[in-house]
């Protein structure tokens, strides 16, 4: 051992590295981090969840100011007035403050942060920033970064990407997001409520990628209720910036003729993809996929021993909750233990309003295994959605015709991130939907929502 100078070297401190860092330190591992950013947290909390999370509140309150809905509760503000500065502000004090926690978390658990690029010389030698160490076990947990469109190049000032549409020194007139997924509807819902007016456009026939077909369909109609613009089937092939803001040119995703498009400012959030460049895996004798992931084992192995991955680098979907568990379960099983992460049951949520979120099958993919049964509740149906004004949604729950073993949960409604830990839990210990359908919820709650689409399962909802 005295050849390493650590038992574990983290390669990336984003939310699967920094918790795989202090879960090994804690299991008495000797730790390193390497991080080439000024701060902690990665993507995520340096220009990712939390900061457009600090957006997505703030921005919401100033619509409900603004657009009448707390002059309709009783609550009447003369002389209203939107600060951006302000709001910028309080969005970069949540990062200070948060990253600042991780580095004090470092300090607490002896975790020592190399501070620079790592780059492999060999499967158990890094270089960081002009200092070489040795490493028992290597993680690579270097996430994720944003995927560039032919014909569109991001300058960070009329064309931006998800971290510069973030420091926009003021709200556009016309804002065009190419990409209708989760990034590109969280970042317009921000400047569509500051006022700006959204247009988003999708190369696929409907938003969402990847989750229920009826929740995108739904999703839909409200965000066009809410005065989103959406052009669907359709690509951009290409932008010319100008003085006076971009001009896009537009084709039907299936062939045809080509329109243009004048915007102010344009989004590019089409995806995430795999940071690995620079860390010359092929000096570790590794290479990437198709996909430009890492392969590993169900333990998180790569193929040579000694190195392993989590989070975006590694296949799975690119969640920041999957990277903290992989983080978790990595370092114990480093430390021999038995570190199991279900990638069958992690929840995603978009955080627009009202929120979005599902975990489990889809109930497409759910049928394509077999007879299933769904129960569905409106959320106008909820006493909670109705004191707070909050009609918008549903909760889907689909369960296996003959086990009535939960398969998937999905929910539109405004605290559906929060809600759907429930379901995830119920699913991790293989719930059905008598188990959810029969457990007492508090009233009135949202959640009361979910009991009631599990009663739906077997027809017996209530209020309905």
């Amino acid at each position: 051992m005295a050849d390493y100078d650590f038992d574990v070297l983290v390669i990336g401190a984003g939310p699967g590295g920094y918790v795989a860092a202090i879960r090994a330190a804690q299991l008495g591992l000797k730790t390193a981090c390497a991080e080439s950013r000024e701060t902690l947290g990665g993507t995520c909390l340096n220009v990712g969840c939390i900061p457009s999370k600090a957006l997505l509140h703030a921005s919401e309150l100033y619509e409900e100011a603004a657009g009448g809905a707390l002059a309709k509760l009783g609550v009447k503000i003369e002389g209203m007035s939107l600060d951006l500065d302000a709001m910028h502000a309080q969005r970069l004090d949540a990062v200070k403050g948060l990253t600042g926690g991780i580095e004090y978390l470092f300090k607490k658990n002896k975790v020592e942060w190399l501070k620079g690029r790592a780059s492999f010389e060999s499967a158990d030698t890094v270089t960081v920033g002009g200092r070489t160490v040795r490493a028992k076990n290597i993680v690579i947990a270097t996430g994720s970064s944003v995927t560039p469109l032919p014909g569109v190049t991001v300058d960070h000032d009329r064309i931006v990407d998800s971290t510069s549409a973030l420091e926009l020194p003021k709200v556009p007139g016309h804002m065009v997001v190419i990409g209708g997924g989760v990034i590109g509807l969280e970042l317009g819902s921000v400047w569509r409520r500051l006022g700006a007016k959204v247009t988003v456009v999708e190369y696929l026939d409907q938003i969402l990628p990847g989750m229920d077909g009826e929740v995108r369909k739904e999703a839909n109609k409200i965000f066009k209720k809410q005065g989103f613009e959406f052009k669907l089937s359709t690509k951009v092939t290409g932008a010319e910036t100008s003085g006076e803001g971009v001009t896009l040119t537009l084709e039907p995703a299936a062939g045809g003729a080509a329109e243009t498009m004048q915007a102010d400012v344009v989004l590019v959030a089409i995806g995430r993809r795999p940071n690995t460049e620079g860390l010359a895996l092929d000096k570790a004798g590794l290479q990437v996929n198709k996909r430009g992931q890492v392969d590993i084992d169900h333990d998180f192995r790569t193929s040579v021993p000694g190195i392993w991955a989590i989070g975006d680098v590694a296949p799975g979907p690119m969640l920041a909750h999957k990277a903290e568990d992989e983080g978790i379960a990595v370092a114990e099983n480093i430390a021999g233990q038995t570190g199991i992460v279900n990638h069958a049951v992690i929840p995603s949520v978009v955080y627009t309003n009202p929120e979005i979120a599902g975990v489990g099958l889809t109930e497409e993919a759910a049928k394509e295994q077999g007879e299933i049964k769904v129960g569905k509740f409106p959320m106008l149906g909820n006493s909670r959605a109705k004191t707070n004004h909050e009609p918008n949604g549903f909760v889907k729950v689909i369960a296996d015709a003959k086990s009535d073993r939960v398969l998937g949960v999905w929910i539109i409604a405004v605290p559906a991130g929060t809600m759907i830990a429930q379901a995830a839990q119920a699913m991790e210990f293989g719930a059905t939907s008598e188990d959810i359908a029969y457990t007492c919820h508090a009233h009135p709650t949202h959640s009361e929502a979910l009991k009631e689409a599990a009663m739906a399962v077997t027809g017996k909802p209530i209020h309905v």
